[in-house]
């Protein structure tokens, strides 16, 4: 039995059936030449669906039939998928045909994975990044997750497209990028710099940038994770997963919110914002079969860390790293606020007694530098003792050890990009502060 299109309200499709209803994330396909298929939100009393148009599609009418297809947005699986940009419903977005056919696998992007039994970690194995103040002080451990968090224009992508140039150098893992929201421009240079080094070959790409609409935007995320654990379950791969921007997620669904007349939270967020965090992050995560390592970066609205939807989203994290304006103010980059960055992941049992001794020292000798930097503003560092004149001057060193150039930004400034192993960023540390 078909059902009706009773009204239209934006991206919301209200759709009458008076029996055999669709179930909740099934597609139903309107019959009209296009057969625009609609996402089923939820559900009413009385047989009403209430549907997304996922492709914006103007040309629906109310009085159209629509069609059940007792089945998700699915999406292509595989080693066919390598190289490819795709959106959230698994079309091609790189002028490639559609990876189509019998052979290719498809999943449902709700479609959870089985619950591991009796998964415990092994030891924990830290990831070079080449990074001095990454590797230093927010360690990057196999199958954790890194949020990277700051403002406008402070340097979240440019690090994210680092770590990628940086990890992916190895290709023993496998990486995936899932664009959410953000700029095109920064999705066009993250492609060409990864073609230029030949990076492709080992990366997946999901793109819904600020161009999509807001149905696209927020599945964009799920889409990339279900792929990701594809390989991660069936391929046993090891999977470095990169997100740009995490809080653009959560802005799309509370876009979702507004249309659908939600009341917001006490926030200002949709009522449903720590669900819609946790559902995606509880996926993000290793089993038995495989590791999934996230980097993701979270966009601060107005530089105001204590934003509802930001502290979600931290609190999910293993590592925090602030990227801040008045560091980048300095000319330092990457414009990391050491003092404000934490990790739950440096501790002698994963870095090394020899590593974490030397970061309790530095946390001291920088919080040190803070106080002291008002009482120079007044009486002058000539006015200070010996001591206090000596630990300043090794923070100033090791502010100065820390900032770096970034590999991907070398066609931008003519400046050749570092790279630092950890014991070189070890060492370079002792013989500012021994």
């Amino acid at each position: 039995m078909a059902g009706i299109i009773v009204s239209l309200k934006d991206l919301i499709v209200r759709v009458q059936f008076d029996e055999d209803l669709p179930s909740v994330n099934e597609l139903v396909a309107v019959d009209n030449p296009q057969k625009t298929e609609l996402l089923v939100d939820h559900l009413e009393v009385g047989g009403v669906a209430f549907c997304l148009n996922v492709r914006t599609d103007r040309s629906l009418q109310k009085g159209m039939t629509a069609q059940r297809t007792h089945r998700g947005i699915q999406i292509p699986l595989g080693e066919v998928t390598i190289g490819h940009i795709m959106n959230a419903l698994g079309d091609s977005l790189d002028g490639q045909p559609r990876i189509d056919g019998p052979d290719v696998r498809r999943k449902e992007i709700m479609q959870l994975p089985p619950k591991s039994s009796n998964f415990s970690a092994s030891k924990p194995e830290i990831l070079e990044t080449g990074i001095k103040v990454i590797d230093f002080f927010t360690p990057f451990v196999k199958g954790r997750k890194i949020g990277v968090i700051g403002g406008a224009g402070v340097g979240k992508t440019v690090v994210t497209m680092e770590l990628i140039n940086n990890t992916a150098r190895s290709g023993s893992s496998l990486s995936f990028f899932a664009g959410i929201g953000e700029r095109i421009r920064e999705g066009h240079e993250l492609w060409d710099t990864l073609r230029e080094n030949d990076l492709l070959k080992n990366t997946v790409m999901f793109f819904a940038q600020m161009n999509e609409n807001p149905v696209q935007r927020s599945l964009i995320g799920i889409s990339a994770t279900a792929a990701a654990e594809h390989f991660r379950d069936d391929q046993h791969k090891d999977i470095l997963f990169f997100a740009d921007n995490m809080f653009r997620h959560v802005q799309a669904r509370n876009e979702l919110s507004t249309i659908l007349d939600q009341v917001p939270n006490e926030g200002g967020y949709e009522p449903t914002i720590f669900s819609d965090v946790k559902t995606l992050q509880d996926r993000l995560s290793s089993n038995e079969n495989g590791s999934i390592t996230s980097v993701q970066t979270i966009y601060v609205p107005a530089d105001d860390i204590s934003d509802p939807a930001v502290q979600f989203i931290q609190h999910e994290m293993d590592s925090i790293l602030v990227l801040s304006r008045k560091v980048a103010e300095q000319g330092i980059r990457p414009a990391v606020d050491i003092n404000s960055s934490s990790s739950s992941l440096l501790t002698p049992e994963i870095v090394g007694d020899r590593h974490y001794l030397l970061s309790v020292q530095v946390m001291a000798l920088l919080q040190k530098y803070e106080s002291l930097k008002g009482i120079i503003a007044i009486i002058g560092e000539s006015e200070l003792s010996p001591v206090d004149r000596s630990d300043f001057a090794k923070a100033k060193n090791l502010i100065k050890n820390f900032t770096q150039n970034m590999n991907v930004m070398t066609k931008h400034t003519g400046v050749p990009g570092d790279y630092f192993s950890r014991e070189e960023t070890l060492k370079s540390i002792e013989e500012i502060i021994v």
